[in-house]
């Protein structure tokens, strides 16, 4: 069995899925690469197969009709014979060195009796023009180098958040526990980053700067504009992440309470897209979104409401609506996103 599983979901991705592919394999034959091409129109595909001829037994091409990025990761995890699976976006890579070390890790949990749930390491905002990349750490929270369980889990900061590029899951545990990305769909990181985590017992983390995730390129889905251009597929994501996990029965406090502090900054990324669109339609639907948690989750939304984030963006009238926008873009230069 191969250690770890790795899809990279490309939809014409022929300028830089190779760089991706490329970091990938330095870590030799533990590593399945799930090139997965979306229903490319450009070269992805033919690139994807040569890759195959050229690493047998370690590049996989997988080829469908277009399903969005949420599909694209499903028919990898479909696919997946590794131990661990993980998704690299083709714009992004892995450091070598890294990967190296995390393989020696994955090799002791393959000889455990349960082999841990899901491995954590650092990610870094590789963003264009910066020259200071920002890596993602989770010392405070995680303690480095054993095996946890929540009850070992301290508080994550703000900025902090276990996204998909920190995450490395065991594939059972993503096939057990009901995980089914929308197609079509943008933004559905989040719902891999969250409705696993639900089903988690057991985390290690290691301090290791493993994934780059690349920031700039021109129309790149977490751009602001293009953001709120697709603003209904973000709602969307925000909906399935309140059906697809029950919080008041999450039964380990610490483990609920980091769900439900996920949940709030996605809620208030919703939001503050929505008030920053300034269109009536955009407010009619920022008010339908907490509406629709008030009606359908009161016990999320009471908590939801009671925080500084949930009353700053839920502020009144015009002059309220500026001091949201104030509080996100300080939030932004704080974190480093969009």
């Amino acid at each position: 069995m191969k250690l770890l599983s790795v899809a990279v979901p490309c939809y014409n991705s022929q300028d830089y899925m190779c760089h991706c592919v490329e970091t990938l394999l330095t870590g030799g034959q533990a590593v399945e690469i799930l090139i997965v091409d979306d229903g490319s129109t450009d070269e992805t595909g033919a690139i994807a197969d040569r890759l195959e001829r050229e690493h047998p037994g370690v590049v996989r091409a997988v080829h469908q009709a277009n399903a969005g990025h949420g599909g694209a990761v499903m028919a990898g995890l479909a696919q997946a014979q590794g131990l661990y699976f993980k998704v690299v976006d083709s714009d992004d890579w892995v450091d070598p060195q890294a990967l190296a070390e995390i393989l020696q890790k994955l090799e002791q949990f393959g000889r455990m009796e349960r082999p841990v749930d899901v491995l954590v390491s650092n990610y870094i905002y590789d963003k264009v023009g910066v020259t200071h990349k920002k890596a993602i750490r989770y010392e405070g929270a995680l303690p480095v180098g054993q095996v946890l369980t929540w009850d070992q889990v301290g508080v994550f900061r703000k900025g902090q958040y276990l996204l998909m590029h920190a995450l490395m899951y065991r594939t059972q545990l993503l096939r057990q526990c009901g995980l089914d990305l929308p197609r079509h769909t943008f933004y559905v990181d989040n719902l891999y980053a969250y409705t696993p985590l639900a089903s988690v017992r057991t985390l290690y983390y290691m301090d290791v700067d493993l994934y780059h995730y690349f920031i700039g390129r021109e129309g790149q889905s977490v751009q602001e504009e293009v953001m709120i251009s697709r603003i209904d597929q973000q709602l969307q994501v925000n909906r399935l992440m309140l059906e697809q996990v029950d919080l008041p029965r999450v039964s380990h406090k610490g483990q609920q309470r980091y769900l439900l502090n996920y949940l709030e900054i996605v809620t208030a990324i919703s939001s503050i897209l929505l008030i920053r669109s300034g269109t009536p339609e955009a407010l009619e639907k920022k008010q339908a979104l907490w509406q629709h948690i008030q009606d359908h989750y009161p016990w999320v939304y009471r908590r939801l409401r009671r925080r500084i984030i949930g009353v700053s963006m839920n502020l009144p009238g015009r002059v309220g609506r500026g001091v949201s926008s104030s509080i996100y873009r300080i939030c932004r230069r704080i974190f480093g996103f969009n």
